[in-house]
């Protein structure tokens, strides 16, 4: 095309950027020992409120009488579903179970600007039902189709034309991302990071924060919610090459194998009768009492598109573990990877920690590989450990404690067991820029390596 003018194909000073925000401890907007006030201001500015109500409490929620499945009069939202799975290994090889089916792609979107030369992004004091503490700091816009569209007819979406309408900002990136594969049906995101190019007007929950700052907060236990999480690790870096274990190819091989190797069938079925789970008044459980139950809550929260409603929860019986071994291989830090099938992927498996799983579920059957290495680890060698909440929207008091955990070849061999592969951060910090190849759960620890809340500095 004659006239044409290009473009970069990258923006190679964005990582520099990057790095320049995460080394920002204290910001433009507030300083780091403010925050905390701050956010309990926000606290005691709204009224919240969540209790736990009877399934015949529900207004506009309700079970099929074909199916059996719970869902909205909308049909919008969600609706909770029964899922059949077998898989082709591993201790437990077929089992049935509710599973969360929301078909629509959300919108999880990270607004950046700069302030006396440094990036900040634009974070939200938000109320979600499922917090054990209520308020966390969620992304600027955290967000489903039928939020956004107004089918609860309540308030509009705050800042959601700078993701909407691209002459508003610059995208930094925008990929699809997975959640939760064991609790969600296929669950997809965008996961989106946009630099504002005009000024963006105040909202008194919103507060601009360095990734220095972010990072800090990281390091507390419930502070920054799931949907910051995930995108924060798909921040594009542009970790230098310093050399791995395997090349990236053979990586991307390995990957390929593991999807090809698995057996995963993975179908919904009605929640009626699904084998293994009864229903009372007030929930839906095993009755061994293991993994999570299916409840129903009523919420009142005074800043939220609409100020009161009720909903199903899934609430896992336990607090879970998520941790990475981490070695120094040839003077560079690796992560001990895990191909992690999980029935709700859309491509049968994705990258996880090392080690994920609440040990309860484990007992009278052998633990997964790792897990006894992780939970007997001494505080000489958990170089990150925080416990941070998973989605708030979905999940009731759903916790996990992250980890990296320093291990050695007698705990943690080169050859790792099949399943297993050593990767680089920079290798998982590529892999996460692109759809569906890292989970939910290393992206939280991914995370943390990228904001500096976790360092590797220390590893032997």
């Amino acid at each position: 095309m004659s006239g044409a003018v290009l473009c970069p194909r990258t923006d190679g000073s964005f990582a520099a950027r990057l790095a320049l925000s995460a080394a920002a401890d204290d910001g433009s907007w507030i300083s780091t020992a403010d925050f905390p006030a701050w956010l309990e201001g926000r606290r005691r500015a709204h009224h919240f409120k969540v209790e736990r109500i009877p399934f015949a409490g529900l207004d506009g929620w309700s079970f099929t009488e074909d199916t059996g499945n719970l869902v909205h009069r909308t049909g919008r939202f969600f609706s909770v579903e029964g899922l059949s799975v077998t898989v082709g290994e591993g201790p437990f090889r077929h089992w049935e179970q509710p599973i969360i089916r929301q078909p629509e792609v959300g919108i999880l979107g990270l607004l950046a600007k700069e302030f006396d030369g440094v990036l900040h992004f634009l974070m939200q004091a938000k109320m979600e039902p499922g917090n054990r503490n209520l308020l966390q700091l969620s992304p600027t816009v955290q967000a489903t189709r039928s939020n956004y569209t107004k089918v609860h007819r309540g308030a509009g979406v705050k800042y959601l034309e700078y993701f909407t309408d691209p002459v508003r900002g610059r995208v930094a990136f925008d990929v699809l991302q997975s959640e939760h594969g064991s609790w969600f049906y296929r669950k997809t995101n965008r996961n989106m990071l946009v630099e504002a190019l005009d000024e963006v007007p105040h909202d008194d929950d919103f507060c601009w924060l360095t990734l220095g700052q972010i990072a800090e907060l990281l390091r507390r236990d419930n502070v920054v919610n799931m949907d910051s999480r995930t995108v924060i690790a798909c921040f594009p870096t542009g970790g230098a090459a310093r050399g791995a274990l395997l090349p990236d190819a053979a990586v991307q091989s390995w990957v390929t194998v593991e999807r090809s190797r698995h057996d995963v069938a993975a179908d919904l079925v009605p929640l009626a009768g699904i084998k293994g789970w009864e229903r009372d008044e007030f929930a839906l459980a095993r009755p061994d009492g293991r993994f999570f139950q299916v409840v129903a809550v009523s919420v009142e929260a005074g800043n939220r598109e609409v100020t009161g409603w009720s909903q199903p929860l899934l609430e896992p019986t336990g607090p879970a573990v998520a941790a990475f071994l981490v070695r120094r291989i040839g003077g560079v830090p690796h992560l001990l990877v895990s191909a992690r099938a999980e029935a709700g992927f859309l491509d049968t498996i994705e990258l996880g920690p090392t080690v994920q799983c609440d040990p309860a579920n484990w007992r009278g059957v052998p633990p997964p590989p790792f897990l006894d290495t992780v939970l007997a680890a001494g505080p000489e060698r958990v170089l990150y450990e925080a416990l941070h909440s998973e989605e708030g929207g979905r999940f009731l008091h759903a916790e996990i404690r992250y980890l990296f955990v320093e291990a050695d070849e007698t705990q943690a061999p080169l050859a790792p067991p099949p399943g297993f592969q050593w990767v680089t951060p920079g290798q998982l910090a590529d892999l996460a820029g692109h759809a569906h190849y890292v989970n939910v759960q290393a992206r939280t620890l991914l995370a943390c390596l990228t904001s500096g809340a976790a360092r590797l500095d220390a590893l032997a």
